[in-house]
């Protein structure tokens, strides 16, 4: 699991097949059904289009993309939710985080054992402590369609926006978050265990937040803008 994590952070529009000959090029003997049971584990999935081979859950609402060739010109214009796996030697977590599209500010996180809906609320309705976007971002997870989450968001009188299935654009402010917790702090610390995490975390959060500059931002923090 480690290793299929570390092959779609990097290449995050491989599918099944090229993760499989990735794994085999690193000495692992596994099939395409071995390599799909782990990113169904992981909820992995690559960036690319996709056939609509499955219904549905009737309870569950897909909402529109907002995003296409919008400007994102202020704080609290945008904000995004995602989930993230994260391995650990005693077994895998899951990691949400609430981020501002703007200032690229972490609102809000939370790690979880499992990809749990109320796992998932939690991290929005802290977030809305410092703030309210105008617009939600989120993937199609069935947590962010489910019944629960998307009344959440109207009832807060917020749009919500939710990422076209295979849309690389539409995720591109995730999947760069991804990749920087994931290099910058994940891979380079081998956690032990969820308690070793947590405070790793807590640290790097800080540093991301307070002390790491943007080159987009005119190297100045995600905190020195959003504040």
């Amino acid at each position: 699991m480690k290793q299929t994590d570390r092959i779609y952070t990097e290449c995050p529009f491989y599918g099944i097949r090229k993760i499989t000959k990735q794994l085999r090029r690193q000495g692992n003997v596994y099939n395409h059904k071995r390599t799909a049971g782990l990113m169904r584990i992981t909820g992995t999935e690559a960036i690319m289009p996709k056939r609509n081979l499955s219904k549905a859950d009737k309870d569950n609402v897909v909402f529109p993309y907002l995003l296409k060739g919008v400007e994102i010109l202020s704080s609290n214009q945008v904000w995004s939710a995602g989930i993230t796996y994260i391995p650990v030697r005693t077994g895998f977590v899951y990691l949400t985080a609430v981020t501002d599209w703007f200032s690229r500010y972490v609102l809000s996180r939370e790690l979880s054992g499992t990809m749990d809906v109320n796992f998932c609320l939690s991290v929005p309705d802290n977030a809305l402590k410092q703030g309210r976007p105008g617009i939600f971002s989120t993937g199609q997870g069935s947590q962010y369609t489910g019944k629960l989450f998307t009344e959440f968001v109207l009832k807060n009188e917020i749009k919500f926006s939710m990422d076209s299935k295979g849309r690389a654009p539409d995720n591109i402010f995730t999947e760069r978050f991804r990749r920087s917790l994931k290099y910058e702090n994940i891979y380079l610390s081998d956690y032990q265990n969820g308690q070793e995490l947590f405070g790793g975390l807590k640290s790097w959060f800080h540093f991301y937040n307070y002390r790491r500059p943007h080159q987009a931002s005119g190297y100045k923090t995600p905190a020195e803008i959003y504040c």
